[in-house]
């Protein structure tokens, strides 16, 4: 049963104010294409006599189609049109439209090459992007412009159908391979298209309703993936002492023949292979061959150590496809990085440092404190030997120095007093031996 899924792409492009289709400098197309299992699940799925969802912003009433595959040699109730067919070779089959609304119903019929959207589901080109530059998303992604395999192979039988309410009619198709195609898988869907005008908006959208197709043209298979730039980088949480985050980032590569979607495995490890810490890695989604995919899973609880090393793994899962597929090994990939916890050895630094000036001033406070007890006892000392000094020098002038005189000199002797007249001293005096008193100074 087709899958119902409503992608309202609004092309505001600088080349569809150029395209004469546009009715407007602004126009849009919105996408409303069914195209086999919606990578949303079963929830998605839809009956095929139901409907095609309506558009946002568009009016309700511009969806009133279903698309189915037809019950035929190719099988009976398929989800999606799968051919595995030689170089060269040629398969017809039909698509089966149905007008469930009130109205006669005109629909453009055509196909388009298939690519993988940023968001990891299958898209197919729009109308415009059939002659695309190298401004769309699907000539960014596989390096195309326009359709170059199913769409360009797969001829429908009309390139219009006209219903009228509750008819269904058989569209019938042609895929040719030609002789050069390489062998592998291709991807795309034919489309049925209306383009409406939202009145309020004065806009014009292409409203699709398609159904996948997926071909492998038979021939040495060869799929491989491969890891690309792989990096690891760290990031330290508010814990300073707690383990912090790391981010792995790379790019799959598809350079195999074969489409291919794989479950990823993250690692990340401190030196030794300690502490190590898984990623919450989403599967990769199937890609085309020649596709490419960015991917970046975060790693929690990654150990400080330092130094790091992440260990990549990818496991393809090979598409569910008639005949045999070569297996493919698992990928696996290396990278190190550096894992140096800055906001604790900041803490250590700022703690050193503030210890080493704590012990600066101490050392400085000692120092001066020293100074000071030095120049003190320098201080006594000095005043202790200049009052010993000051001792001795009175000590060896004795009493009868006097301030200011030279010690060595005599002392002058005062003049003696006149004796008094008086009598002449008699014999006993002469005899006694008695001198005359003489004065002297002090």
């Amino acid at each position: 049963m087709p899958v119902i899924r409503a992608n309202a792409r609004r092309s505001v492009r600088a080349r569809f104010a150029a395209s004469a289709a546009v009715r407007t400098s602004a126009a849009l197309a919105a996408l409303a294409v069914t195209l086999g299992t919606a990578l949303a699940g079963p929830a998605a799925v839809a009956s095929a006599a139901a409907p095609t969802a309506a558009l946002a912003g568009a009016p309700t009433d511009d969806v009133t189609w279903g698309v189915r595959t037809a019950t035929n040699d190719q099988g009976t109730d398929r989800e999606n049109f799968r051919y595995t067919i030689d170089p060269g070779a040629t398969v017809s089959d039909e698509l089966v439209v149905t007008n469930h609304g009130e109205g006669t119903l005109s629909l453009d019929v055509y196909a388009a090459d298939g690519y993988t959207t940023t968001a990891g589901q299958l898209d197919v080109l729009t109308r415009d992007e059939q002659n695309a530059d190298a401004e769309s998303s699907y000539a960014e992604n596989s390096g195309e412009t326009g359709s170059v395999n199913v769409g360009a192979w797969l001829e429908p039988g009309v390139d219009r159908v006209r219903l009228e309410p509750g008819e269904s009619a058989d569209v019938p198709f042609t895929l040719r391979v030609p002789d050069y195609a390489t062998p592998g898988d291709y991807a795309g869907a034919i489309l049925t298209s209306r383009t409406v005008t939202a009145d309020e908006a004065g806009l014009d959208y292409e409203t699709r309703s398609g159904i996948r197709v997926y071909l492998r043209v038979a021939g040495d298979l060869e799929p491989s993936l491969t890891v690309t730039d792989p990096h690891v980088e760290y990031h330290q949480t508010l814990n300073p002492f707690g383990p912090g985050d790391a981010t792995v980032t790379y790019t799959v590569r598809n350079d195999g023949n074969v489409r291919l979607a794989a479950n990823q495995d993250v690692t990340v490890a401190g030196p030794f292979g300690w502490f190590a810490a898984h990623g919450a890695a989403d599967d990769l989604p199937e890609l085309l061959p020649g596709e490419t995919w960015p991917v970046s899973v975060p790693v929690d609880g990654v150990a400080p150590l330092f130094w790091m090393s992440t260990d990549i793994v990818l496991v393809a899962q090979l598409p569910d496809v008639a005949g045999a597929t070569p297996g493919v090994a698992p990928v696996e990939a290396h990278a190190t990085g550096a894992a140096v916890p800055w906001l604790p050895l900041a803490i250590v630094v700022l703690l050193a440092a503030a210890v080493v000036v704590i012990v600066r001033r101490r050392r400085t406070r000692g120092q001066r404190e020293d100074a000071r007890v030095q120049a003190a006892v320098a201080k006594a000392l000095a005043e202790q030997a200049a009052g010993t000094g000051a001792s001795s020098a009175a000590a060896e002038t004795g009493p009868g120095t006097e301030a200011g005189t030279d010690s060595g000199a005599e002392p002058d002797a005062e003049p003696k007093p006149e004796p008094e007249p008086g009598p002449k001293p008699g014999p006993e005096a002469e005899d006694s031996g008695a001198k005359p008193a003489e004065t002297v100074a002090p």
